[in-house]
Order: C-alpha cells, then sequence, then structure tokens
C-alpha cells in the first residue's frame, strides 16, 4: 500500500516540479486556464487522498502519475467551445489514437524515459514506447503552415529553419531584435512563432511576441530559452508552449506540431 503523502520533503519536492506539471498540462489542453485547472484538481485529488500517490517512485513520476489518474478519469477532454477553424483543429486532434499525444509530451518536453511513462499512464514500458512512436508519426502528418522565428544566435536559427521546413512548414523569415520581429510580421503573418527571450540588441522576445499578438491577433508562440524560470512564475498569463535550452530537435518537432492542433491555421488539412 502507497504511504501517506504529507512528509515535508515530499511537499517540498512537490513544489519544485509543479512549474513542470503545469506546462505539461498546458501543452496537453494548449491552454492555460484548463491546464491550471487539471493542475491545480491534481493537488486538491493528492490531499484528499494520499493513496493516489505512489511513494515508491520519484516524486515528479509520482506527480505527474497522479495528474494522469485525473486526466484520465475525466475523459481526456477537448473543450467543445471553440469555433471555426479551432474546432477544425481540436476535432482532428480527438481523432488521434489515445494516448499517443500524452506520451509523445511527457517523452518530448518533460524528458521522461519509456519506463517512467509507463509508470505513469499505467502501461508497460513496451506500450509506452509504442505510443510515443504512433505520435510522432501522427502529428507529423497532421497541419502545416507558416512559421517565423525570432532568434539572434545565427546558428540555432538556422537549425530551428532546417527542423521546421523538413516539416513542411514555410519559414517567413528570421527576426535578430523586437523591430525586426514586428516588421517581418506586419510583412506576412505567420500561424506560429518560435522566440527567444533575450535578443541581439538587448532588446525582449517577451515584448517582440506581444507587440505581435497585439497587431495579429491569436497566434501560437513557443518559445525556446534558457531561462524558463522566467517565463514559470506563475505571476502572469504563460506560455503554453516552452522548450528549455539545449533542445533536441524532437523537442522542436513536437511543440510545433501541438501548437499547430490549437491554432487557427488555414492551411490545416481536413
Amino acid at each position: 500500500m502507497n504511504q501517506p503523502v504529507a512528509t515535508e520533503d515530499f511537499v517540498t519536492n512537490v513544489a519544485q516540479e509543479l512549474p513542470f506539471l503545469r506546462r505539461y498540462a498546458r501543452a496537453l489542453t494548449g491552454s492555460q486556464q484548463s491546464g491550471d485547472n487539471y493542475a491545480a484538481a491534481t493537488l486538491e485529488a493528492m490531499l484528499e487522498d494520499p493513496e493516489l500517490v505512489d511513494r515508491s517512485i520519484s516524486t515528479k513520476v509520482a506527480l505527474f502519475g497522479a495528474f494522469h489518474a485525473i486526466w484520465t478519469s475525466s475523459g481526456s477532454p477537448v473543450e467543445e467551445a471553440e469555433t471555426g477553424l479551432k474546432a477544425r483543429a481540436q476535432l482532428h486532434l480527438k481523432r488521434l489514437t489515445p494516448n499517443t499525444r500524452e506520451a509523445l509530451l511527457l517523452h518530448t518536453i518533460e524528458e521522461f524515459n519509456f519506463n517512467q511513462i509507463g509508470q505513469i499512464m499505467m502501461v508497460g514500458e513496451a506500450e509506452a514506447e509504442e505510443l510515443v512512436r504512433i505520435a510522432q508519426q501522427e502529428l507529423s502528418e497532421s497541419v502545416t503552415g507558416k512559421v517565423m522565428i525570432i532568434e539572434d544566435e545565427a546558428i540555432i536559427a538556422m537549425d530551428l529553419q532546417s527542423i521546421v521546413a523538413d516539416m513542411g512548414h514555410a519559414v517567413t523569415g528570421v527576426a535578430r531584435t523586437r523591430d525586426e520581429a514586428v516588421r517581418l510580421g506586419q510583412a506576412e503573418t505567420p500561424d506560429l512563432i518560435f522566440a527567444d527571450i533575450q535578443l541581439a540588441d538587448n532588446s525582449s522576445g517577451i515584448d517582440a511576441v506581444n507587440d505581435l499578438l497585439g497587431q495579429l491577433g491569436d497566434v501560437p508562440v513557443i518559445f525556446i530559452t534558457a531561462f524558463p524560470e522566467r517565463l514559470l512564475t506563475g505571476e502572469k498569463p504563460e506560455p503554453a508552449f516552452l522548450i528549455t535550452k539545449p533542445y533536441t530537435e524532437e523537442q522542436v518537432r513536437l511543440a510545433a506540431s501541438q501548437a499547430m492542433f490549437f491554432s487557427s491555421t488555414e492551411t490545416l488539412h481536413g
């Protein structure tokens, strides 16, 4: 039987892992509010039912496992309130093989191994690996669009261009500063933005994104940064998609596919 939860060390460890659970929940649902609601429900359930948490495994795995117990018990819902192209994206998302997107996010964004994914999702290690493989294939075939990159490091910008182009996306251009980003966005509206936080002239990628969203409307953004803690404070709106440098190609591919699922891109395949 699992041991009680409420020890000081365990609570401290949960607090340290909570920002990453919130990041995962937002990427899973496509919404900060919805993701945070699930994260909060997980903490409440852990307090009410200590045996929901398996203390024989690491705190992070146990926390994510508790989240998945809540997520699956709710039916892993995709909200129906959206209309238009976003509704089409959500409908497409529902058609994915069950559990594959969860497994892929756990593997690529949160960097759990297949054994840990199995513990979280209550499946065998081999099944967890197969779920990840299926998701990689299905997501890569789902959507294409126009991608804008805000990045002042030339090598990283070239790498991102190569990755997204190989996925079938069109790159509208690369901006190294806040002003360049605004001009580039005005010249051609992107379906997706990749953005660093610190730019070449000491301007802010966050400010550049806010400028663009103010002009272009609701465009999905993926922040790629060496300073994720600056965007995971819980004190203000946070990005649904956040990758930590140094990143992997697989992380970039997954984040792009996930973001496109929840975007209003007109290039969504029917």
